[in-house]
């Protein structure tokens, strides 16, 4: 089914890419013993999922389904009433 795939948007693409350079700076820095740097990739952790969001409520993301309507039913059945 591949309308019930998710994540093929600009906005999940931007947070996922956001996120993948902010654990490549946090996990470099890291290793080389920098604090700081490494709070910067954290912090770009944090941002992936926020920028990612905004940019879905702009309408990058993907589209709410519509609710369906179901027209009403009759409750009478028609089958055996020929006469």
């Amino acid at each position: 089914m591949a309308d019930s795939s998710h994540g093929h948007t600009p906005a999940a693409w931007t947070g996922v890419i956001i996120a993948f350079i902010g654990f490549i700076v946090a996990g470099t820095f890291m290793v080389m013993v920098q604090p700081v740097g490494f709070w910067v990739g954290m912090a770009l952790l944090v941002i992936a999922p926020i920028v990612g969001g905004v940019m879905s409520m702009a309408g990058m993301g993907k589209p709410r389904r519509a609710e369906l309507v179901l027209p009403a039913r009759t409750t009478g059945s028609t089958a055996g009433s020929e006469a």
